[in-house]
């Protein structure tokens, strides 16, 4: 038993203490929108599709590295909102430390 105690423990230790925000870009300005990523650290940007508006388009969007996994860095990305086409934004990508491999 105490070693079941024990592994839930490591296991709840080793997620996400909170939750995270999901935001509608195209109901926000740019400026919003980075400082909602700004302020929380890493938030879901949600919008619909340009090209086919019945497909939903989402992602994680982040601050900084600090927000990502040790094999990711954060590349910069483009997001639509209510008062721009391309929003600067960040968001994780992998990283191949092997290249060629």
């Amino acid at each position: 038993m105490k070693a079941a105690s024990i592994a839930l423990f490591l296991t709840l230790l080793a997620g996400d203490a909170h939750a995270i925000s999901k935001y509608t870009t195209t109901s926000m300005s740019c400026a919003a929108i980075q400082a909602a990523v700004m302020s929380e650290g890493a938030v879901i940007l949600q919008w619909r599709s340009m090209r086919n508006p019945g497909l939903p388009l989402y992602g994680r969007y982040v601050a900084n590295r600090r927000y990502c996994k040790p094999e990711q860095v954060a590349e910069t990305a483009f997001v639509p909102t209510r008062d721009a086409n391309s929003c600067l934004v960040r968001k994780c990508v992998t990283v191949d430390l092997l290249p060629g491999r």
